[in-house]
């Protein structure tokens, strides 16, 4: 009876750590819907180090090798990254921002106070033709976000003319004797930043209001028909925001609505960015995974007002926050970067995935040394974090055709709380490959996946995995290469079934032809 019971016991065991998922990937045979490149965008505010020391150096830095100032070791590692917008200069720096402040002469520019972040003084030496340069190094699109807060209509007009009007006028010829002389005919342009906070603390009436008369005055000075204008959205389930300004603002003054969402415990006690608990990072990953909620909601107040889903939902401000490494300035908000993250980013862009048809934009917080960052600096040491592998990893989606993908999963369970231990999405590039990428979230199970191949049949199967021997690994500058993606041998293909065997906490991108 004892034996009996213990290989009940052990049976039981076995089956939990084990744990059955089963997934559908359906490949229709005209499938439309385009997972947007976008969507892979990134941040860089004026915070902390993630300009200063982080992109630029200063063109007169002798020890780190740089191209007008920004660094060539960071222009390598997005490229590789294909980041395909990049937003700035704020977030909340963007609405104590005037631009005219940094152009010019640079020994000429006056300083300003960074009152948001930290109290430093900056003497605005990365300015508009610094940046926007940097996006033509980097072969990206840049997204500035202008001053509705402090600044003032004309202000922001000023800016638009400034950046894209090739023809006569004040601003292209103040472009000019500024040294550029074609425009650099940006595209994205916020209209304010978190209007509900530190843009204004305005009501959504209000700012539906405001929004209106900037948006007037944002020209398309190349009759393109391409300029893309994103209202500051809600913060996280504030859905009364989103319908106001859906209601409100006619159609024809803007392209984008946006959304901010950050996975953080809790706001008063955000927990370390590496000695954490499990009961952290299961509660870090519930926040993470409302996500999909927030998606899911924002998206039907949009439809019933768009239903040709014309207008984006540009989620321009998401990732993990965290408690400031110890002895370092809080204001700066620098944290590592682990596993956990990891898990966040895949996650997260699985969501955005899967919700492509009206996410179209979305802009991770941030990209250098700032909450969490691809890429972290050291004066002349660099290095890349799990964020960074595993947004490389994904950037097979960027364009490519979704593919549905439903998994159902089994639960992570900690005490009496559950999370689904499982998520994916799927996509088909133009070459005719497949690519699936899955998230085991369980930090102590592996997970098997079944996965049911519906309209298609592949003949092999690749992959890579990011995970590591514990969530709270992560790289430092001595060891920078802890936590890299390598080959995953964990898939088995046999005629329209494909079997996976997930490690804990770990993200896998699979390729079949």
């Amino acid at each position: 009876m004892k034996n009996t019971i213990l290989s009940l016991l052990l049976l039981l065991a076995v089956t939990a750590a084990n744990a059955q998922n089963t997934a559908t990937l359906t490949v229709p045979a005209k499938a439309e819907q385009i997972i947007s490149r976008h969507i892979y965008g990134h941040f860089a505010e004026h915070l902390g180090r993630c300009i200063y020391g982080g992109f630029y150096v200063g063109e007169n830095n002798t020890k780190i090798p740089h191209t007008a100032g920004v660094r060539n070791d960071v222009v390598d590692a997005l490229k590789k990254l294909k980041i395909p917008n990049l937003r700035w200069p704020g977030g909340c720096f963007a609405d104590t921002y005037h631009w005219k402040d940094g152009i010019g002469p640079k020994e000429q520019r006056p300083s300003i106070v960074n009152t948001w972040w930290g109290g430093v003084t900056e003497n605005n030496s990365f300015g508009t033709h610094d940046f926007l340069n940097m996006c033509e190094l980097l072969g990206t699109e840049p997204y500035l976000a202008g001053n509705m807060g402090s600044g003032a209509v004309q202000e922001l007009a000023d800016w638009v003319q400034y950046t894209n009007f090739a023809g006569v006028g004040p601003m292209s010829k103040l472009r000019k004797e500024n040294g550029r002389e074609k425009p650099w005919n940006v595209k994205y342009w916020g209209i304010g930043n978190e209007a509900w906070g530190c843009g204004g603390n305005m009501t959504a009436e209000y700012y539906a209001n405001e929004y209106r008369k900037y948006a007037t005055f944002v020209s398309d000075w190349n009759n393109s028909g391409k300029l893309f204008r994103i209202a500051s959205g809600a913060n996280g389930g504030d859905y009364n925001w989103t319908e106001t300004l859906m209601k409100i603002i006619p159609k024809n003054l803007i392209e984008g609505v946006a959304l901010h969402h950050y996975a953080v415990i809790n706001w008063d006690k955000k927990g370390p960015s590496v000695k954490f608990s499990e009961e952290q990072y299961f509660a870090t990953m519930k926040s993470a995974l409302h996500m999909e909620e927030l998606v899911q909601k924002h998206s039907a107040i949009m439809d019933k007002y768009d239903p040709a889903k014309k207008i984006a939902l540009v989620v321009d401000e998401w990732g993990g926050w965290y408690e400031v490494e110890p002895g370092t300035n809080p204001g700066f908000l620098y944290q590592q970067n682990t596993m956990r993250d990891a898990m966040i980013a895949g996650s997260t862009l699985n969501t955005f995935n899967n919700h492509s048809d009206r996410v179209r934009m979305a802009n991770l917080a941030q990209a250098i040394n700032v909450l969490q960052s691809v890429i972290l600096t050291d004066e002349e040491k660099m290095l890349l974090t799990p964020t960074y592998h595993v947004m490389e990893m994904y950037n097979v989606h960027q364009d490519a055709t979704y593919l549905p993908f439903t998994v159902q999963s089994a639960d992570y369970t900690l005490g009496n709380e559950k999370l689904k231990a499982v998520n994916g999405s799927a996509s088909r590039d133009k070459n005719g490959a497949t690519h699936i990428s899955l998230v085991n979230i369980d930090p102590k199970n592996k997970q098997q996946v079944a996965i049911t191949i519906e309209g298609a049949r592949y003949k092999n199967v690749l992959g890579r995995i990011v995970t590591s021997k514990t969530l709270q690994d992560h790289n430092t500058f001595d060891k920078p290469d802890v936590i890299k993606p390598v080959a995953f041998k964990g898939a088995k293909l046999k005629g329209n079934s494909l079997n996976v065997e997930l490690p804990p906490f770990s993200v896998v991108v699979l390729e079949m032809k």
